[in-house]
């Protein structure tokens, strides 16, 4: 079916072609009943705005754009995204701004949505997500000159703002809090190594390690699916020296290897202690219920939203945030290390 113009509606309506274009765009020169006659007009022919042309006009949109390149049942079971996505849209619905999101397959076709959804005025900005190391996102999106902020840092994202937390400082927190416990040997079941927030995390921990006098520290990249988590689990506990303590690089991990621990007759937290790098409703619902750092991913994408608009209100005032370093909160899947007394 052939896309209704202006010069559709206006034969229609039987009025010029310059009242129907002061109608459409809420602009003085006709009178009201004239607009309403060409504004119903353009509803019953299904007229809409042309992206170029709205484009080339300058107007906003009114939406800005997170584009995520994960698999999507791996971000549908993640409880981090949906609060972060909830907490992003509550914070641009109070300015009448939608969020507009997309799930690629890579890098590359992130890039592309970035170029086409600018180039059509699509979005006013964009959220950027799981800084990678030299990431190839950030000179394109400087390049755009479209306002963006990155989730994550400190460094790595040229003169995008970003908010960041402290991945480091938590994660030598949680080795800390182990090795007090008397851990010696701890295995951490990492995200995708080609993150930046994972690459902070693994070298903390083999500072940690090497400050502590630890016996074993090993960390093992995964995609963060509950399968790559379980499978990294069975590899850890099949050891002959196997650790005392995981550390899980997310939630739906650390409960996918609870369930594997349970499942070769590891006792936790007796045999085994398990700590997760994310809080959430999982962490606390399974037996035992998990120790976690946690933060607000709400209140993390309301304060993202507000930077974001305020970069597109005033492109180039916006500044990096460092937000509060993730906290440790103690459950009941840590304990010190089995000894042959308890036998």
């Amino acid at each position: 079916m052939t896309r209704p113009t202006i010069d559709d509606i206006a034969r229609r309506a039987g009025v010029s072609k310059s009242a129907v274009s002061f109608a459409l765009n809420g602009r003085p020169g006709v009178s009201p009943a004239t607009r309403d006659r060409i504004l119903a007009v353009a509803s019953e022919m299904n007229w809409r705005p042309h992206k170029a042309a709205r484009a080339l006009s300058g107007a906003r949109s009114d939406a800005v754009g997170l584009v995520v390149a994960r698999p999507a049942q791996t971000i549908g079971a993640e409880p981090f995204f949906g609060l972060l996505l909830a907490g992003l849209q509550a914070g641009l619905s109070a300015r009448s701004i939608a969020l507009h999101l997309m799930i690629v397959e890579d890098t590359a076709a992130e890039i592309e949505v970035y170029r086409r959804w600018t180039s059509e005025r699509h979005v006013d900005g964009f959220v950027l997500v799981d800084l990678q190391h030299r990431d190839k996102r950030v000179p394109v999106l400087e390049e755009l000159g479209v306002p963006a902020v990155v989730i994550g840092g400190p460094g790595g994202h040229g003169t995008l703002p970003s908010l960041w937390a402290d991945d480091r400082e938590a994660m030598l927190s949680l080795v800390d809090y182990l090795a007090a416990l008397g851990h010696r040997r701890i295995a951490h079941v990492a995200g995708d190594e080609a993150f930046h927030h994972t690459r902070r995390r693994i070298r903390a921990l083999k500072d940690a390690s090497r400050r502590l006098h630890l016996v074993d520290a090993v960390s093992v990249p995964t995609d963060f699916s509950d399968a790559q988590g379980a499978s990294a689990t069975r590899a850890l506990l099949s050891s002959p020296n196997r650790p005392s303590a995981l550390i899980f690089d997310s939630d739906v991990m650390a409960v996918a290897g609870l369930a594997v621990a349970a499942e070769m007759g590891v006792a936790v937290p007796a045999g085994l202690s398990v700590v997760s790098f994310e809080d959430s409703l999982l962490t606390r619902i399974v037996h035992p219920a998990i120790t976690a750092l946690g933060r607000d991913t709400f209140a993390l994408g309301g304060q993202v939203a507000a930077m974001l608009l305020a970069a597109i209100d005033e492109p180039g005032s916006v500044r990096d945030v460092q937000g509060a370093t993730p906290r440790l909160t103690v459950r009941e899947s840590t304990r010190a290390p089995y000894t042959e007394q308890e036998a």
